[in-house]
């Protein structure tokens, strides 16, 4: 029987008008990758030029937050979706432009910009609460037996080697006891960190701190990911990181599937 290739990547743009000046749209172009999925845009449909919109060889689907100029997801495919979901069907959540799901033949994709717990106690809360509940829909498609790829900034770096100094960032948002914890649960429904599957002991960061220089020094995070259903265990040919890559304070993630 022949497998079909497919290869995602997840890229955290930092402000998708920003990083078209950049050159995103040339490293689109050159990504042999068959969807792309970003995160927070930043921006309206209507406020990205037409060659954003209308991207050559790929359709994209775009999803906003209410507040202007804050958070947005957006995905590239070679294929049309077979069908588009916003938000995870809670009111809490769903006007922060956070969540595209996008349905296709043989697999459901997650393009999830998951909350930033670093403006306090009260976003924290709201983190967890957004962990939780995106735990609930995706055991659900797990359990129906929907084959799920998860891609997006978590915005957690769940293990010691996911960040370059973890003594110093304990109290840290993004490295806090209840938010490794929320993060646990992913594991615990089934998903699949396709990364650290292939590389168990690989030390690479996907985010630095725009100060003193943590890229160049590499004083980074792990915060960027793409998790698979366990039905997707044994499809898992590549993962990696690239950090090369320049235009955002994020670097993109990919992984390429054989799907049977």
């Amino acid at each position: 029987m022949s497998e079909r290739r497919i290869r995602i990547v997840s890229w955290n743009v930092n402000g998708i008008r920003a990083a078209e000046k950049k050159g995103f749209l040339t490293w689109l172009r050159t990504s042999n990758a068959d969807i792309v999925a970003v995160q927070e845009t930043k921006a309206q449909p209507d406020q990205v030029s037409g060659d954003l919109r209308a991207p050559a060889g790929y359709h994209v689907h775009w999803c906003a937050a209410e507040r202007k100029g804050y958070s947005g997801v957006a995905t590239f495919s070679r294929d049309e979706p077979k069908g588009i979901t916003r938000g995870l069907g809670d009111p809490r959540f769903d006007g922060e432009g956070r969540v595209l799901i996008s349905t296709f033949d043989d697999l459901v994709v997650f393009n999830i910009y998951f909350p930033n717990g670093g403006r306090g106690p009260e976003w924290v809360s709201h983190k967890l609460a957004f962990y939780a509940r995106f735990v609930e829909v995706v055991q659900a498609a797990i359990a129906r037996g929907v084959r799920v790829v998860v891609v997006g900034d978590v915005n957690t770096a769940y293990q010691e080697i996911d960040l370059a100094r973890p003594r110093e960032n304990r109290t840290t948002s993004g490295f806090l006891p209840e938010e490794r914890e929320a993060m646990a649960a992913f594991f615990a429904v089934g998903l699949i960190d396709t990364f650290r599957a292939l590389h168990p002991t690989a030390a690479k960061y996907t985010w630095w701190s725009p100060w003193a220089g943590a890229r160049q020094r590499n004083i980074g995070w792990r915060l960027d990911y793409i998790f698979v259903s366990p039905n997707l265990r044994e499809a898992i040919l590549d993962a990696d990181v690239y950090p090369e890559v320049p235009g955002s304070d994020h670097c993109p993630v990919a992984v390429t599937l054989a799907l049977p």
